[in-house]
């Protein structure tokens, strides 16, 4: 039995809340974050800070412009990430030589032996995810052109008669 109440009726109806893409797609991405939570709070980082450490790792450098393109993120939330991460001992910036307007976020030391630290979280989490691995690959591929569609486009309400 719901401990909701029943819907009003009206002229229009509503898909219901729990078959709509946008409720699939948020409660994966909350399930899959929360999963990373107690693999990552030993290590003092948060899901979006591993981002830009793998990041990092993966690419040893990067310009902070880079960085927000890749991960989707806003100089408002990447600054003070950044900045954390900074405080923590995880990384640097500094002025980009060849371009005095570009910031370089580089590894520290530290934030270089923490690879290590992080090995074997991917598996940790697909093995709770437990899709087979070509499902796996394919959701990913479908989610990357998702994106990337939403990005490109803008939503239009219907125009009413």
């Amino acid at each position: 039995m719901s401990d909701c109440s029943p819907a009003p009726s009206g002229d229009f109806s509503l898909p219901a809340v729990d078959e709509q893409m946008c409720f699939a797609l948020y409660t994966a991405s909350r399930a899959v974050t929360n999963l990373y939570r107690p693999l990552l709070e030993p290590l003092g980082l948060t899901y979006p800070q591993y981002l830009v450490m793998m990041l990092l790792w993966e690419r040893g450098s990067c310009s902070v412009k880079e960085v927000g393109h890749v991960l989707q993120l806003d100089y408002g939330t990447l600054t003070p990430l950044l900045k954390r991460l900074e405080t923590n001992g995880l990384l640097e910036r500094a002025r980009d030589p060849r371009d005095e307007r570009s910031v370089r976020i580089l590894l520290t030391d530290e934030g270089a032996r923490m690879r290590a630290d992080v090995e074997g979280i991917p598996e940790a989490i697909r093995e709770v995810i437990g899709v087979p691995e070509e499902e796996f690959e394919a959701a990913r591929v479908v989610l990357v052109q998702l994106t990337q569609n939403v990005l490109a486009g803008e939503a239009r309400l219907p125009e009413r008669d």
